[in-house]
């Protein structure tokens, strides 16, 4: 990077279904993540942050937008990601000069086209970086949708599953996801039989770190890392599956969960899901030594988070999709350039304002059309509150959560259940708004449980989150 050029670069490590509490620098919580402890220890780590919509692709494309789940569109894995929207990547690229990079499950909208349906990047993952505003790209398709298109074509759809089968191990690895299914995928925790070279999470850090590798020198650069984990299915290498057992290590059984499930079963999930963590926490320990290797740990952005959260059982649900804390709360730890040692934050967020971030590092004014808004100001210390309330809304509810309280309108618990029992991702505008005025409206105090409705015992809350939720509605 020239000696001109201040801005930084920007490296944002996006992980898939991981829950906000997963870390070591949660004491109640036996997981090892050190890499991402100490960069919470030089930056920032906000212990409140939630997604704008608790699944893949909406949330995906909220933040490529910056707009919130009712302003931006794409209300299931299948809503295509509006054509009249602009992303930050194409802004970064094309009005800042940014190098932007991004590899791995780029699951921002829609990415299937055609009949029968095939993975929209295309075999090498590289058939539409201008679309996105990308300089250099290498995506797949995801953990479960590559092996699905794979078993209905007949050959490989994607790059990971085309990598597999140059090795040899496409149809092993098909066999062992079949087997999942076919025994409980929410229980099923035996070891891949991929060895850990072609586990899919080492393939995609080593995609970025190739990437990285090749970015220009004399400008800035943004990129990209979309892991696969910690999603489920559960499934890990012989070495992860070791990590948490042999001796076994326990974790805190599911709150308020009255899944058939057994207590010795839903530990064998947990240690597999901190085994999953724990491998995350050394892929961005890789990253930071290439960044130093490049002497560029100080000149660059680092931001780690992931899509959605992952219920694990708590609540009685698997994976994610309700309003409830563990779904949609998610991972941020923010460090490095521009970034003031702050350690943890609780005041409530969103990585909607990601996007927004971006821009203002990179030199560029957000649009005034977007709902996101910069956190520039606050990572350095410039003033000490940023916003009161954060949003999140999928099916037919809403939400509007101050960092203590939650007020949910259009959410029935009922219609959430266990792992695949659910209302559909998209509820048309004209049944949300109906059902967010008939059903009940849900007022938890997240720090004390999710299950008790205390609407009634805090009128005054209910009154002023109902405000936020309006001013929020309608295109």
């Amino acid at each position: 990077m020239t000696h001109e050029d201040n801005r930084p670069n920007i490296l944002f490590l996006f992980t898939d279904q991981q829950r906000p509490d997963w870390f070591s620098m949660n004491p109640e919580i036996p997981v090892r993540t050190p890499h991402l402890q100490a960069l919470s220890e030089r930056g920032i780590w906000f212990t409140q942050a939630i997604c704008p919509s608790p699944v893949c692709a909406p949330c995906r494309a909220c933040l490529a937008s910056g707009l919130e789940y009712d302003h931006c569109g794409v209300w299931a894995n299948d809503t295509d990601f509006p054509p009249n929207l602009s992303t930050y990547h194409r802004r970064l690229r094309d009005e800042a000069g940014y190098h932007v990079m991004n590899c791995g499950k780029f699951h921002t909208g829609n990415n299937q086209a055609g009949t029968p349906p095939q993975f929209a990047a295309g075999i090498d993952g590289r058939a539409l970086p201008d679309k996105w505003g990308f300089s250099d790209s290498l995506l797949n398709a995801g953990k479960n949708q590559a092996t699905i298109l794979m078993r209905h074509q007949g050959t490989p759809q994607d790059a990971y599953m085309a990598y597999l089968y140059a090795q040899g191990l496409a149809e092993m690895h098909i066999d062992d996801y079949r087997h999942r299914s076919a025994e409980d995928v929410w229980t099923a925790t035996f070891p891949t039989p991929l060895p850990d070279e072609a586990y899919f999470d080492n393939w995609i850090a080593q995609n970025g770190l190739q990437l990285l590798s090749s970015a220009p020198t004399d400008r800035p650069w943004y990129l990209e890392v979309n892991f696969q984990n910690p999603h489920h299915p559960w499934d890990i290498t012989e070495r992860m599956h070791a990590l948490y057992r042999d001796p076994d290590i326990n974790f805190p059984a599911p709150m308020h969960s009255d899944l058939n499930v057994s207590p010795e079963v839903h530990q064998e999930v947990r240690r597999n899901y901190a085994a999953m963590v724990e491998h995350l926490d050394e892929c961005v320990g890789r990253f930071i030594a290439a960044l130093e290797a490049r002497d560029e740990l100080d000149r660059t952005l680092i931001v780690f988070s992931s899509d959605h959260g992952e219920m694990l059982g708590d609540y009685g649900q698997w994976q994610k999709l309700s309003p409830l804390q563990a779904s949609v709360g998610v991972p941020l730890v923010i460090a490095g350039a521009g970034v003031k040692s702050q350690g943890a934050c609780d005041l409530p967020t969103t990585i909607l304002d990601l996007h927004a971030t971006f821009l203002d590092y990179a030199g560029l004014a957000p649009s005034d059309k977007i709902d996101s808004r910069s956190m520039r100001p606050l990572l350095n210390r410039e003033q000490e509150a940023h916003r009161r309330v954060v949003y999140s809304g999928l099916s037919a509810w809403r939400m509007a959560f101050d960092g203590r309280y939650k007020l949910v309108k259009g959410y029935d618990p009922q219609k959430r259940r266990g792992g695949n029992d659910w209302e559909p991702m998209h509820v048309p505008t004209e049944e949300a708004q109906s059902l967010q005025t008939e059903r009940e409206p849900i007022l938890y105090e997240v720090h004390n449980n999710e299950y008790q409705n205390t609407a009634d015992h805090h009128p005054e809350v209910v009154a002023d989150l109902s405000r936020h939720l309006e001013s929020l509605a309608g295109p």
